[in-house]
């Protein structure tokens, strides 16, 4: 275009011809963007927070009833439970002072362990003629209906905290969040059936490999709620250790190596576990590695990693990697059949690590619920 020959004339003209209608169509969705774009934004966000917040009060509400139904019937208490239920619910924990850490650990852990003798004590005052199984079934229903339960009062409290003061920016960690949140408590809830029948869940994989080993051999109990056996390969001295089956238990492993110890010489700790997944990742792949291969609230690994560092123990791991999801739900058949590779694994590393007349301690790390020993 020849700007030398423009006629601005022409120009004056378009702009007398347009529209004012469609330039408020243009202008005044900017002027309100600018004034109560953070508004209208907080107002989007929060409708999708409470659709959220509403599955997770139905998740809350679902696990207590699931849990008063169970107690009401295979327990057959004298009296109705749901009121005692219903304390258990609001119970909390708070953790020791951590201003100075030196005893931290022993700290936690007897709070820890007090509450769930404390639990387990109320839970048998439900029922005079309750059996472990039972028992440990009960305390995983409790341990989920409270996860939940809390877990909503959170999500609540944030939620109706930025509402009320109009505050964009504070809803936006709770934005970021709920996602990760949602599939922990769906996780969680997805898992009651599976732990009411007493069903084996993905992260009982540890406990399967050992118990298969453990199979046919003498056992005795070296902790609470912990077994082990003893064996041999290859000239090896073989310890087997994992949570007695089939109740819902992790057990107590970290006193079992401290009470084995005390009596045995370790050459080399071999632990075995489920990890969670990265996204991406094939679910029921297997994964080797060094370090104390256990979860919770690392007090049990702290204790491990203290023996095995005082007296020079290396420790091995052999992980079976999943989600949230499969961790805590019925046990997949691709993470099942993955057992026979972990406990090939085992003999391989011990074969690599080791040699005749030294000891083995392997320990399968998870929940034992559905996997005898």
């Amino acid at each position: 275009m020849n700007f030398t020959n423009f006629d601005f004339g022409q120009l004056l003209a378009i702009s007398d011809d347009t529209n004012p209608i469609m330039m408020l169509v243009w202008v005044i969705p900017i002027i309100i963007f600018v004034f109560y774009g953070q508004r209208i934004q907080l107002y989007i966000t929060s409708g999708e927070i409470k659709k959220r917040i509403k599955r997770l009060d139905t998740f809350r509400g679902e696990s207590r009833t699931e849990l008063i139904d169970y107690v009401k019937k295979n327990l057959n208490p004298k009296n109705d439970p749901t009121e005692k239920i219903d304390r258990f619910l609001e119970y909390f924990t708070i953790m020791p002072a951590d201003m100075d850490p030196n005893g931290i650990v022993e700290k936690v852990r007897h709070i820890v362990r007090s509450r769930e003798d404390y639990t387990r004590k109320h839970i048998c005052s439900l029922s005079q003629e309750i059996t472990q199984v039972e028992l440990n079934k009960v305390q995983t229903l409790l341990e989920i209906a409270s996860s939940l339960q809390m877990i909503h009062k959170v999500i609540s409290h944030m939620y109706l905290t930025a509402k009320k003061q109009n505050n964009y920016p504070l809803i936006l960690p709770l934005q970021m969040l709920l996602p990760f949140i949602m599939e922990h408590a769906e996780a969680m809830r997805e898992s009651i059936p599976t732990f009411k029948a007493g069903q084996p869940v993905g992260d009982g994989i540890g406990p399967m490999v050992v118990g298969k080993i453990m199979l046919n051999l003498p056992k005795e109990k070296i902790s609470f709620q912990t077994c082990l056996s003893q064996t041999e390969y290859e000239g090896r001295k073989l310890f087997l250790l994992k949570a007695e089956g089939p109740g819902s238990t992790v057990g107590r492993p970290a006193d079992g190596l401290q009470n084995l110890i005390s009596k045995n010489h370790l050459d080399v700790i071999i632990m075995i576990d489920a990890a969670l997944k990265m996204e991406g990742e094939d679910s029921a792949s297997v994964a080797q590695g060094f370090g104390a291969a256990i979860g919770g609230i690392g007090t049990e690994r702290f204790q491990i990693e203290e023996i095995s560092t005082r007296s020079k123990i290396p420790v091995f791991s052999i992980v079976v990697k999943q989600s949230v999801k499969e961790a805590i739900t019925l046990m997949s058949k691709d993470i099942a059949d993955q057992a026979e590779v972990v406990t090939s694994q085992v003999y391989e590393m011990i074969r690599d690590n080791t040699e005749s007349g030294q000891s083995v301690l392997v320990v399968g790390v998870g929940n034992t619920v559905g996997i005898p020993q």
